[in-house]
C-alpha cells in the first residue's frame, strides 16, 4: 500500500555527520553516525580502486532501508518512474506481478496475452535468475528495474516451477503492457460480474463504468440488477486512495480502514460517505492467497460491515502502509509507517483474511473431464452406468439447457452456464444466488 509525501530530509555529509555526532553525545542514532564516517573516510583513502561517493551513499540507504522490512526501499529516479508508470497503468514490460514469497521473488499474476504469457509463465513460478543476476533476496524494486525496459528487447530469466523436475530457462521480448484495471460483465441472472485486477489512479472511473452500463443494459433487457460478484482474486494491491473510494462505492457509513503509525498509535481513520453509494445489492467477493494489500482493504471493510460474503482462500496479508517520501536529488525512499485495520480493528499483516466460505480451485482440466453437456454432474456422467429414461429438468435460472433441451450452438453466450472453467467463482456465484434465493423469500414474509 503507498502514499505519496514530500520529505524535508536532507544528506548529511561527512563534516556534518561528525559535528552532529560530538554534539550530541551519546543520544539516538548520532554516536554510530561517527562511526559510518569513519568507515566513509577510510574507504575513500584506502580502497584499492575508483570509489564513487554517489554510489557510496545511495549503497548505504539502500541497506539501512533494506533491513527493515521486504518493502522499504530507496528508489533512484528510473526506479522512482518506474513506480509511477505501476500506478498509471502503462508501461514496457514482461506482463507479470511479483511479490517476495520466503527471500524469492514470486510470480502473483501473469496479465493474458503479454510477453510472460505467452511464453509460459505461470502464478507461483519463482525466480532464480534475472538476466545471469541471482533473484534469491533481490528486491522488487531491483527486479522490475531488470525487467521493464523498451518494447522489443529481451530479457533472460530462469524460473523454479511447483512440480517441475528441473529449472526453466526463458527469453522474454518485452513489450507495451496495458493494465486495464477493471473487467466485467452482466450474466443472465441480473448478477454483474466484477474482476478488479489493481488498484491504480483510474480503478474507480472503470468500475463506475461497468456498473452503470451493467445497470443500463439489465433495465433495456427488462429487468434489473440483482447482485454483485467482485473478483480480487490475483489482485496485488496498489493505491490506499483507490481501494477507499472502491469500498465507499458499496458501502454509505463507517469505517473503511484505519491505520495505525508506531506504538499502535492512530494516524488516519477513512469512513464511507453515503453520497454515491450504490443500491443494497446482494455481494460475494472473491479472494485467494494472492489478494493483497488494497485487496485486503476492500475485502475487510465489505467483510466487517457485513456487506458481502467472502469466497475462497484466504488472503496473502500484506497489512502494511508505505510512503514514498521525495527526496532533494529526484530520487526517493518507500518507507513502511503504518500497518491498516480493517473495521473490527483487525491487522491481517502476515496473517490474511479468512472467506467465510473456503473454496479452493481446481484445475480446469478436471472440470472439463466431469462436465456434461449441461454443466451438470450425475450418474450418467460415471462410466459404465447402467442406462434408463432420462428426467426431464427444468432449466435453471443461468439458463442452462435442460437434460431435453437440444444442444445450443457454440456462440450462444446466454445459454452457456458461467464459470464452466473457474470452480471458485462457480462456487462464489452458487453462494450469491442462495444470497438472493433468501432476500426473496425474506420480501414474500414482510408485511
Amino acid at each position: 500500500m503507498r502514499l505519496r509525501v514530500a520529505s524535508t530530509a536532507c544528506f548529511w555529509t561527512l563534516a556534518m555527520c561528525q559535528t552532529v555526532s560530538a554534539q550530541a553525545g551519546t543520544e539516538g542514532a548520532y554516536p554510530r553516525l561517527e562511526v559510518f564516517a569513519r568507515a566513509l573516510a577510510h574507504i575513500e583513502a584506502s580502497y584499492v580502486g575508483e570509489v564513487n561517493d554517489d554510489a557510496l551513499i545511495e549503497g548505504a540507504i539502500r541497506g539501512m532501508l533494506k533491513v527493515l522490512d521486504p518493502h522499504s526501499a530507496y528508489l533512484n529516479a528510473s526506479e522512482l518512474r518506474i513506480l509511477d508508470s505501476d500506478t498509471e497503468g502503462q508501461f514496457g514490460g514482461v506482463g507479470i506481478e511479483v511479490d517476495v514469497n520466503d527471500g524469492w521473488l514470486t510470480v502473483l499474476r501473469v496479465m493474458p496475452e503479454g510477453p510472460a504469457a505467452k511464453a509460459g509463465v505461470k502464478q507461483g513460478d519463482r525466480f532464480l535468475t534475472i538476466d545471469g543476476q541471482s533473484a534469491r533476496d533481490m528486491s522488487i524494486e531491483d527486479a522490475l528495474q531488470r525487467m521493464r525496459g523498451e518494447p522489443g528487447t529481451r530479457v533472460r530469466v530462469t524460473l523454479r516451477r511447483r512440480d517441475a523436475p528441473s529449472a526453466i530457462d526463458l527469453t522474454l521480448t518485452r513489450d507495451v503492457i496495458h493494465v486495464n484495471a477493471v473487467e466485467g460483465r452482466l450474466l443472465p441472472d441480473g448478477v454483474i460480474y466484477v474482476q478488479l485486477r489493481v488498484f491504480q489512479e483510474g480503478t474507480l472511473t472503470q468500475l463506475r463504468h461497468v456498473l452503470d452500463d451493467s445497470v443500463e443494459r439489465a433495465a433495456a433487457e427488462g429487468g434489473e440488477v440483482r447482485g454483485v460478484l467482485l473478483d480480487l482474486r490475483d489482485n496485488p494491491g496498489g493505491l490506499l486512495s483507490s481501494a477507499i473510494l472502491v469500498a465507499d462505492e458499496f458501502l454509505n457509513e463507517g469505517v473503511i480502514v484505519s491505520t495505525r503509525g508506531r506504538g499502535g498509535k492512530l494516524l488516519r481513520e477513512n469512513r464511507a460517505q453515503r453520497s454515491g453509494t450504490r443500491p443494497d445489492w446482494p455481494m460475494v467477493v472473491l479472494t485467494n492467497g494472492y489478494s493483497a494489500s488494497a485487496a485486503e482493504i476492500v475485502a475487510g471493510a465489505l467483510h466487517d460491515h457485513e456487506r458481502a460474503v467472502l469466497v475462497g482462500t484466504r488472503t496473502f496479508g500484506k497489512g502494511s502502509v508505505q510512503n514514498v517520501v521525495d527526496l532533494p536529488d529526484g530520487t526517493a525512499m518507500k518507507l513502511t509507517t503504518a500497518l491498516y485495520y480493517t473495521p473490527a480493528g483487525i491487522s491481517i499483516q502476515a496473517r490474511g483474511i479468512e472467506p467465510d466460505v473456503f473454496i479452493e480451485q481446481l484445475d480446469p482440466a478436471v472440470l472439463r473431464e466431469a462436465r456434461l453437456g449441461s454443466g451438470e454432474m450425475s450418474e450418467a456422467s460415471l462410466a459404465g452406468h447402467l442406462g434408463g429414461a432420462v428426467p426431464i429438468v427444468p432449466p435453471s435460472e443461468t439458463g442452462a439447457p435442460s437434460r431435453t433441451t437440444p444442444k445450443q450452438p457454440s456462440g450462444s453466450e446466454a445459454r452457456q452456464p458461467p464459470f464452466q472453467d473457474d470452480y471458485q467463482a462457480f462456487m462464489g456465484h452458487q453462494v450469491l444466488r442462495a444470497l438472493l434465493a433468501q432476500r426473496r423469500q425474506t420480501n414474500k414474509a414482510a408485511p
